[in-house]
């Protein structure tokens, strides 16, 4: 299908600016074919404005016909499939068979917002009968609804081309509850926006609604993003990407006149506790689901595992010995474009220059020449750890750390220092489980998501699925971005009083039937 390079805003607006950029292959650096026009606040306004004028009429229509038009979305991504998938591959070097997985995930969550919202029964409605005769005072009729937040500016992520993008669960979760939505893409993979834009472009205009419900705006500077957060017809922001990236945009809708929710997705270290008897017994079935852990995607998942605590002994040095092992058989692989490249370089030659840490897998001075990375172990103990905060950030890419514990209870210390997670896992044995029941306690405190004996990697598109956590992780803990419970960021509660049936939202009036 032959790429215009142009905004998908409205159907008969495609704006056009004299500045150009390309997308760049990491697995060869080469400049793709299309060059994409660069967004600015012209284009900002204009979609902005067209989704702010369209919000009644999209968030008044029935939960039937926004169920529609998920379906007929997916329908026309499926139309697709093959040149989204092979310019996918192109622009960010993932592998084909992980694009096919990540498509039908992208398929699958359309699906299930739209069974979702078909059931009408996501607003979690509430009604309270009146009771005139009580004293002292008397209960009036009250009944409580959820209600769309309004049009919501959504950030394309770098990792996830399909399942965190143009049509991804942030947009379909928006589209779901009525919230119009204008998506900037990632720069790193315009040509995967803009074929997934169209599909949600001609879906849009095949179930009838306004064309300003959906637009992309294309582009590589920053001024576009923040532009798009400060627009006062925008009334909530979902992003998923850096901490740097998530707290600058979370400060602007802040300083706002009207301070608008933003729900970033940002960094993580996802710990690992393994307890000494569960090393004892499985340490290489261990060593093997780590290795593939930490490196699954180069490295580049949200939930990679970036520290391992394990207290000292033989066991951890038969542990570290046979990830060192495996590590190096690895052949490096391309990153998602050279700045996240560029990032791991400075971030890992940032470690190895700290005191204490020891480079077991790996250099420090990978190539800045191309977006290959090879996979780093880093070593050092629980007292040096504790002595620089700065060790417990996230760095972007195949690494991970083992911390030396003195002890079990020291461990609780190195749980205690963490910031917030996506995720902590424990690793336990029979005969473990008093400990286990102690770390949790803690690590409850940390994460959005605990997990037993199972690695972080991977992550369920369910409604028990809970993939957020503490700041820095995500910049609100109480809200997913992952799983049915993800409209819930698009939506607010309103509460009517002595309304009569007929003045009620329809919903509401089923409840009084």
């Amino acid at each position: 299908m032959q790429l215009t390079g142009q905004h998908l805003i409205f159907d008969y607006l495609l704006v056009t600016t004299k500045n150009k950029f390309r997308a760049v292959n990491p697995a060869t650096g080469e400049p793709l074919e299309c060059a994409f026009s660069e967004g600015g606040r012209q284009e900002v306004s204009a979609a902005a404005n067209l989704a702010g004028k369209c919000f009644d009429e999209f968030r008044q229509t029935s939960h039937l016909v926004r169920s529609e038009l998920l379906d007929t979305i997916a329908t026309e991504l499926l139309t697709l499939k093959d040149p989204i998938i092979q310019r996918a591959h192109l622009e960010t070097g993932l592998p084909l068979p992980r694009l096919e997985g990540e498509f039908g995930r992208t398929i699958n969550q359309l699906i299930m917002f739209s069974q979702l919202v078909k059931n009408d029964k996501y607003r979690s409605t509430r009604v309270e009968q009146a009771l005139s005769e009580r004293q002292p005072l008397a209960k009036p009729d009250l009944s409580l609804t959820q209600v769309p937040i309004g049009p919501v500016a959504i950030f394309g992520a770098s990792n996830f081309p399909l399942a965190f993008s143009v049509a991804g669960g942030d947009t379909s979760s928006a589209l779901a509850v009525g919230c119009p939505v204008v998506v900037k893409g990632h720069p790193a993979h315009p040509g995967t926006s803009e074929l997934a834009g169209l599909a949600i472009q001609r879906a849009v205009k095949k179930t009838g609604l306004p064309g300003n419900v959906f637009s992309l705006i294309q582009g590589r500077d920053y001024s576009v993003g923040t532009a798009l957060v400060m627009h006062p017809q925008i009334k909530a922001v979902a992003f998923t990407g850096s901490q740097a990236g998530g707290r600058s945009l979370f400060d602007s809708a802040a300083a706002r006149p009207d301070p608008i929710p933003v729900f970033a997705e940002m960094g993580s270290v996802n710990p690992i506790f393994i307890l000494p008897q569960a090393l004892k017994e499985r340490s290489q079935a261990l060593a093997t689901k780590y290795i593939e852990s930490m490196t699954l995607g180069v490295g580049q998942f949200c939930t990679k595992p970036g520290l391992l605590f394990v207290v000292k002994g033989s066991e951890l040095n038969a542990f570290v010995a046979d990830v060192k092992d495996s590590l190096g058989q690895l052949k490096p692989l391309p990153m998602l474009h050279f700045g996240i490249k560029k990032n791991f370089n400075d971030r890992l030659k940032q470690l190895t220059d700290t005191k204490g840490v020891n480079l077991i897998v790996g250099s420090e001075a990978q190539s800045s020449l191309d977006c290959f990375a090879s996979p780093a172990l880093l070593f050092l103990t629980a007292d040096d750890f504790l002595c620089d905060p700065s060790l417990s950030e996230e760095v972007f890419g195949p690494s991970s750390i083992v911390v030396q514990c003195e002890s079990q209870e020291q461990m609780l210390l190195l749980a205690e220092n963490l910031q917030g997670q996506l995720s902590a896992t424990v690793h336990a044995a029979i005969g473990e489980e008093d400990f286990c029941r102690r770390l949790f306690t803690i690590l409850e405190k940390k994460a959005g998501r605990l997990i037993f004996n199972d690695f972080p990697t991977g992550v369920e598109v369910c409604g028990a699925m809970h993939h957020g956590g503490p700041y820095p992780a995500t910049t609100d803990s109480r809200f997913s971005s992952v799983g049915t419970s993800a409209i819930k960021r698009f939506l607010r509660p309103v509460c009517y009083q002595n309304f009569s049936k007929d003045l009620l939202p329809l919903e509401l009036q089923k409840n009084q039937e």
